[in-house]
C-alpha cells in the first residue's frame, strides 16, 4: 500500500496498541448511515454493533451503557445496577461537554482515558464475543473482543438494553 493510501490512525487505535488489545478497524463512508454493501464487506449485521449511551445519574453523575444498535437501553435497569434512583439521556447539545466527544463518535475506551465514568456494557456484548464501537470519530469503528474492551475501561456486563418495539 502506498503511503499517502494509509490510513492514519486515530487516537482510540492508538491507545489499544499500546494496551497491547488487538482490533480491527472499520470504516463506514456514509458516517451512521451504515449500507449494506459495507456491513457485508466486513461480514457484520446491525446487531454486532454497539452504540454508547452518555447518562447523568441523580446520584452518580455521568455514566455510560452500551448497548446493541437495534435495542434501547433501560434507564432504569441501569440507574437501579449503577446505584441511582433514575438516569438521563446526557443532552446533545452538552454532549461533547461531558464526553469529550459528539453524537455518533462516544466511545468507552477515550471515555475512560480521560473522564472515569462507571462504564456498564450490556450482557449481549459477553455473550457475542466480538462487539463493534465507535472509534471516536463518526464513521470510524473497531471490531473487538467485548471481554478485553470491558477489562480495559473497567467495566462490567449487565442486563440493560430491552427489545426495539
Amino acid at each position: 500500500m502506498a503511503k499517502k493510501d494509509r490510513i492514519k490512525k486515530i487516537l482510540i487505535e492508538q491507545i489499544l496498541d499500546k494496551a497491547d488489545i488487538p482490533y480491527e478497524s472499520i470504516i463506514f463512508s456514509h458516517g451512521m448511515d451504515r449500507s449494506t454493501d459495507e456491513l457485508e464487506k466486513y461480514q457484520i449485521n446491525e446487531h454486532d454493533i454497539y452504540k454508547t449511551l452518555a447518562l447523568q445519574g441523580n446520584v452518580t453523575g455521568p455514566l455510560i451503557g452500551i448497548v446493541p444498535i437495534d435495542m434501547h437501553l433501560s434507564e432504569k435497569k441501569l440507574a437501579a445496577i449503577s446505584g441511582n434512583k433514575r438516569t438521563d439521556m446526557i443532552p446533545t447539545k452538552d454532549l461533547q461537554k461531558t464526553t469529550g466527544y459528539v453524537h455518533g463518535a462516544n466511545n468507552p475506551v477515550g471515555i475512560w482515558q480521560t473522564k472515569k465514568f462507571p462504564i456498564y456494557f450490556d450482557i449481549r456484548a459477553q455473550q457475542a464475543g466480538e462487539i463493534i464501537l465507535s472509534a471516536g470519530e463518526v464513521g470510524r469503528s473497531i471490531r473487538v473482543k467485548a471481554e478485553d474492551i470491558a477489562k480495559f475501561v473497567h467495566s462490567e456486563f449487565v442486563d440493560i438494553a430491552v427489545e426495539d418495539n
